[in-house]
């Protein structure tokens, strides 16, 4: 192709070339993408209906559900049905678009995660103000703007990958991937590549770096707590958190700082699946193991019907 007003569509590798492995690929897919759908429903319904968890941890959790509901249903829906009926293409603006929302809904995640980590500080490192400092007002304002700051981030990124010329349309992956389409451009990628690899190093760093000072702060409260109960408590309440973020840093980095290669690679299949499939699938799983509250909220549902407040009768698993 000559130039990018001619690429009309995008023809996507995907999984295999044969249907009868499509179709084991669209099975998987489906109960994957199943999981993650009732997994982090349950997440917001049980917030949502039990009123013990209206709290701003919480507020936070069904807001990091929303996302990661955001981020697996740009992907996999269309994947599963690309591999259902063998058919690979996406429309040049079916790509903008599956590119802005991905990168909305990944960044928000971050940014999200980021607020997460100062209302774990404040409420550890300053109990005594917790309702002050973290009040409704508040909360929203920092919900917003992780999501406000997703928008800005991902169109960043859309507007600097399509303003290039493309001369190719085949994309080596089984959604529209950056890194994948700056492999078909005709153009000289270095500034781009270097100015979005710094703004996003710069993001990725200082979102890092305010929840590292947060959590060196909450383990130096934790330790001076005087008895070893009150500690297992007060740090349980971080462990979801903290194995969240590093599942999603874990992945992210993996994917977008390894070495660029030009051959098509089943290595890059893997990683994409990774960064956009495992968290949005694992967050809630997590935070449901790790939380009694969320247990004994899913236990009520699933088993008392009521949601009145009144304190259910666990089983000793719990």
């Amino acid at each position: 192709m000559a130039n990018s007003s001619t690429v009309t569509m995008f023809l996507l590798l995907g999984f295999s070339d044969t249907w009868e492995q499509n179709i084991w690929y669209f099975i998987l897919l489906l109960v994957v993408y199943l999981a993650a759908l009732t997994a982090n429903f349950l997440i917001i319904s049980a917030v949502a209906l039990e009123q013990h968890l209206h709290t701003p941890m919480y507020f936070f959790l069904v807001n990091l559900s929303v996302l990661d509901l955001g981020s697996i249903s740009v992907t996999i829906p269309n994947a599963m049905i690309s591999s259902l009926f063998n058919t690979w293409e996406i429309s040049y603006s079916g790509c903008v678009a599956q590119v802005y929302s991905l990168f909305f809904f990944l960044a928000s995640d971050f940014f999200l995660l980021t607020g997460m980590a100062y209302d774990r500080y404040v409420a550890i490192c300053d109990p005594l103000h917790y309702e002050t400092v973290m009040d409704r007002t508040v909360c929203i304002k920092m919900a917003a703007s992780a999501w406000v700051a997703g928008l800005l981030y991902s169109g960043l990124h859309t507007g600097s990958t399509f303003a290039i010329t493309f001369c190719a349309n085949v994309i080596n992956q089984f959604f529209c991937e950056i890194s994948q389409l700056l492999k078909l451009s005709c153009d000289n990628l270095y500034l781009i590549e270097i100015g979005v690899l710094v703004f996003s190093e710069f993001i990725a760093f200082s979102c890092f770096g305010l929840i590292i000072v947060s959590y060196i702060y909450i383990f130096k409260s934790v330790l001076k707590i005087p008895t070893t109960h009150g500690r297992n408590k007060a740090f349980s309440t971080c462990v979801p958190h903290l194995i969240v973020v590093s599942l999603y840093i874990s992945t992210g980095s993996f994917a977008y700082l390894k070495p660029n290669s030009q051959s098509p690679s089943d290595l890059d299949l893997v990683i994409a699946i990774l960064y956009s499939v495992v968290p949005p699938l694992m967050n809630p799983i997590i935070y449901t193991m790790r939380n009694r509250d969320i247990k004994t909220a899913l236990w009520k549902m699933f088993h008392c019907g009521n949601f009145s407040g009144r304190k259910a009768r666990l089983p000793p698993s719990i």
